[in-house]
């Protein structure tokens, strides 16, 4: 099949000597050693191909397929013949504190939240504003473009998983509704119905064995909760007791995990259809993630928790007495915002002890934060603003990759 040449930045000849088992020839092979992305033309034969990536991890595009690459690994593709185009994306970011944070401009003001998925292979961050349908998207984290959703609700949770984007609120005036909204880009959504008419305000991904689902809480003093395993249609839960559910609900490691506003009434499930009790620090909390083996959840004043198994909590120290909204983690840190009114954050590499920082753009209400391919993204709900706000990571470079022509049928 021959190798393919081409300019900076990536370079040279086959960095690999013995070919992946199966495979019969080199179609590409080369450095990213000064940009992260590369992107050409190559002709399979038909068949799958071998993709390696060494040194550090790799995503490779064929024919719009994304393929993760660990490093040192080998993953087969899905055949495809001539004149295929492949991107390679260096997938792994250098492991720096998340600071200082550079101001975007957002269409409009007042942003309750935001979520991050990758669409086919284009990465994708979604925003959604507080007042009206208004919502935003962007492919990179900085600049955004104003999309539309259905409706009068007020979305207050926004997340990704399979496929979709799903919202869910209440209406104009905080009055109670069974209306939310779904998205399969980001940018175009539909209307759908949740299974009561509630102030819904809090909704999480996970996989459940094989399963995706969906899960969604309420703010409306009931037992009423919500799931669904294609984000379009849903199904009645019920929650453990009659409080406050808020946006503190998230999943991890076969765990959905929900925290009450203002009592010590937690929840769990490993499932997304019944839930068990659990205990949990007091504190009004209102944000909740999963990373590194660590639940972590936020509130306001110095209180913040952790957990290890998703069903008993332990007290940590946040760095100031701010109304911490919402945490996320991203490439070793989990970053927590605050919409106290100055340009203060927090960060922690192990979700139990904090650091303060003071960098962000402006002094406004932060309200969400999300991390998506390298970047965390802020969004805040001060009125008379646009601000948003963002944090790159510097990739790690060099990631050396090779994609080797297999057989037509695999034995």
């Amino acid at each position: 099949m021959g190798q393919s040449t081409f300019p900076v930045p990536s370079s040279g000849s086959s960095t690999s000597t013995i070919l992946p088992v199966n495979a019969s020839s080199v179609i590409l092979d080369g450095s990213l050693t000064s940009a992260s992305t590369y992107t050409t033309t190559v002709n399979g034969n038909g068949g799958i191909a071998y993709l390696t990536a060494t040194d550090n991890p790799a995503t490779i595009t064929i024919g719009g397929t994304a393929y993760s690459v660990p490093a040192n690994t080998v993953v087969a593709s899905k055949a495809f013949g001539a004149s295929t185009s492949v991107t390679v994306t260096s997938s792994n970011f250098a492991s720096t504190a998340p600071t200082p944070w550079t101001a975007s401009t957002m269409p409009v003001a007042y942003w309750n939240c935001t979520a991050y998925g990758l669409v086919g292979s284009t990465p994708t961050f979604v925003a959604i504003q507080g007042i009206s349908g208004s919502g935003a998207y962007s492919t990179n984290g900085s600049t955004w473009t104003a999309s539309t959703l259905p409706g009068t609700t007020v979305f207050t949770s926004v997340t990704y998983g399979n496929g979709y984007f799903v919202a869910v609120g209440n209406d104009t005036g905080g009055t109670a509704t069974n209306a939310n909204a779904y998205s399969t880009n980001g940018i175009t959504w539909t209307a759908s119905t949740m299974p009561s008419s509630k102030l819904w305000t809090g909704v999480a991904y996970g996989l459940v064995g094989a399963t995706p689902t969906f899960v969604a809480v309420q703010n409306s003093g009931t037992t009423a909760g919500a799931y669904s395993t294609n984000g379009t249609s849903w199904t009645a839960s019920t929650m453990p007791s009659a409080f406050s559910w808020r946006t503190a609900v998230t999943y991890g490691n076969g765990y959905f995990v929900a925290l009450t506003y203002s009592s010590v009434n937690g929840a769990y499930s490993t499932n997304g259809t019944t839930w068990t009790a659990s205990t949990i620090p007091a504190s009004t909390w209102k944000g909740a993630t999963y990373g590194n083996g660590y639940y972590v959840a936020v509130g306001n004043g110095t209180t913040g928790t952790y957990s290890t198994n998703g069903t008993t909590w332990t007290t940590s120290t946040m760095p100031s007495s701010y109304n911490w909204n919402s945490v996320a983690y991203g490439n070793g840190y989990f970053v927590a915002v605050q919409s106290s009114g100055n340009s203060n954050g927090a960060y922690s590499t192990n979700g139990t002890t904090w650091t303060l920082f003071t960098t962000m753009p402006s002094s406004d209400a932060w309200y969400s934060v999300t991390y998506g391919n390298g970047y965390f993204v802020a969004v805040q709900n001060s009125g008379g603003t646009s601000v948003g706000a963002y944090y790159a990571f510097p990739p790690a470079l060099p990631v050396n990759f090779g994609i080797y022509a297999g057989p037509t049928t695999i034995n």
